[in-house]
């Protein structure tokens, strides 16, 4: 099948004129009318605008010379501004917002050749690790437990993107990682998640979480499709102030590189209270797949890694109620009617607009930036940031890449969520220091537990050196050989 194909495969099929742009397409489309009722992955598809773009990507073929990802079917993850096509970050709030410009990464996909099939769910404004608040329904993993058709979360907050991908109703897409949005689901739905360093890519048009954490990158079904997808996506933007001016390699000839001699560091702290014998038999499944493969095994210590979670839910919160004071109904999105003053109509219209999760984080935001409690939480987490980032620094100089699990469990079922938000917010424990400290890091699918779910590692690298990452991410995937797919009949009357 067509869906079935990898990135570089495809590309490599349309220029042998093995099929066309508008057959590749067309098998996406057909594949998300099928599943998207049940996976709810995409919010707003637009099979239309994709086959009008795979007839001109057809045209561009046979000219010949064209970029990489000509006639590629990518999915958007709906925080990206997509210009003339709906744009809802999965709020009511932003419900009926058609931005009249394209954010600066899809720009470059679609320079680059890329056909956007739709924009895809995720946690509301990214705030969640589940799919579970966004405004337009919950998104169904298209992996089940063995013998049981529950539904299971994707993973948040680009759960929508990951479950694309993973179900084949898209050869790859867009995410945003903010505290680990697109390692965690990536490990949830057994794909490849790519947060790059940060000032890597653009955030200017990306509608903003946390200014000082977001960023976006790639999520694909194999190491060398996430090259392939940063390479276009990456580049200095002068619309965006923390872009890094600086040249982008060729990530995907990292792919297949020698890992002989490389330096893998083991962090001791990673090892945490409650982790699954599953997830350190994986864990340790990695380190003898790297050993095998010529690396040197070094065990490290990131001694502030405790307080990552504690440092990320003050500061995210925090950047989070100064972004998201401009939605007021005042000067864009949804405004509440029957207001009898300006107060009373922006009590209203964040109140009606924002979900629970949204709500709760401009809280914990407003309060520890206030009068009297800002040097007391809001200071004091950006000074224990620097720590953490201190650690990862002294840690690069005596290795070349971290390996540690993605997340401390598989993806769970709808009904075993959290009910305490605290509990929900340790799914990200193991993603959330390098996000603080703006490192590149890489999940990856290594196996599958006893359930028959995958189970994912992280790599975490030194800054702007995602090209180790790939090349060390290309030989753990070539010794895992992982080809596990979700079975997309299971769950299909749960």
């Amino acid at each position: 099948m067509l869906t079935d194909l990898t990135i570089a495969q495809a590309a490599d099929g349309l220029r042998k004129k093995d099929f066309s742009a508008v057959e590749l397409t067309h098998a996406h489309t057909t594949a998300i009318e099928a599943l998207n009722g049940r996976l709810n992955a995409y919010i707003t598809p637009t099979p239309d605008k994709a086959l009008d773009a795979a007839a001109k990507a057809d045209t561009a073929l046979a000219a010949g010379d064209a970029p990489i990802l000509t006639g590629i079917p990518l999915g958007v993850k709906d925080l990206f501004c997509t210009d003339g096509v709906k744009t809802t970050a999965a709020s009511k709030i932003l419900a009926n917002f058609i931005p009249p410009y394209e954010s600066t990464v899809t720009a470059k996909l679609l320079k680059n050749g890329a056909i956007f099939l739709g924009k895809t769910n995720l946690d509301e404004f990214a705030m969640g690790s589940a799919n579970l608040t966004s405004a337009f329904g919950e998104v169904e993993n298209p992996w089940h437990r063995a013998n049981d058709p529950s539904p299971l979360v994707p993973g948040g907050s680009s759960g929508g993107s990951a479950a694309a991908v993973a179900a084949h109703l898209a050869m790859g897409a867009t995410g945003t990682d903010t505290g680990g949005s697109i390692r965690q689901p990536a490990a949830y739905c057994g794909i490849v998640g790519l947060k790059p360093t940060y000032g890597r890519c653009s955030r200017w048009g990306t509608i903003a979480f946390a200014s000082s954490l977001d960023q976006a990158g790639p999520m694909t079904r194999s190491v060398e499709d996430a090259a392939i997808m940063l390479g276009a996506m990456a580049g200095h933007d002068p619309k965006d102030s923390t872009s890094a001016n600086l040249p982008v390699p060729d990530y995907r000839a990292a792919c297949g590189r020698s890992l002989k001699g490389l330096r893998v560091g083991i962090p001791a702290e990673y090892r945490a209270p409650g982790m699954s014998e599953e997830i350190l038999a994986v864990w340790q499944k990695g380190i003898d797949m790297l050993r095998e493969a010529g690396c040197e095994i070094v065990d490290v210590s990131l001694p502030h890694t405790k307080y990552g979670l504690a440092t990320y839910y003050i500061i995210a919160p925090a950047e989070c109620s100064s972004n998201l004071a401009r939605y007021d109904g005042v000067r864009f999105g949804v405004r509440a009617e029957g207001a009898t003053s300006l107060d009373e109509m922006y009590e209203k219209t964040r109140h009606n607009g924002f979900g629970e999760e949204v709500r709760r984080r401009i809280l914990v935001g407003t309060y520890v930036l206030s009068a009297g409690y800002y040097d007391a939480y809001y200071l004091k987490a950006q000074k224990v940031r620097t720590l953490i980032r201190r650690d990862f620094t002294e840690a690069f100089e005596k290795v070349d890449v971290l390996l540690t699990p993605t997340a401390p469990t598989a993806a769970f079922r709808r009904d075993e969520k959290p009910v305490d938000p605290v509990h929900m917010y340790l799914n990200d424990v193991f993603t959330v220091p390098a996000s603080m400290a703006g490192q590149p890091g890489m999940s990856l699918p290594i196996g599958l537990d006893s359930q028959g779910l995958p189970l994912g590692l992280q790599l975490i690298g030194r800054h702007f050196d995602e090209e180790t990452l790939i090349a060390v991410g290309s030989g753990l995937e070539k010794a895992a050989g992982f080809t596990a797919r979700p079975d997309l009949r299971a769950g299909a009357d749960a």
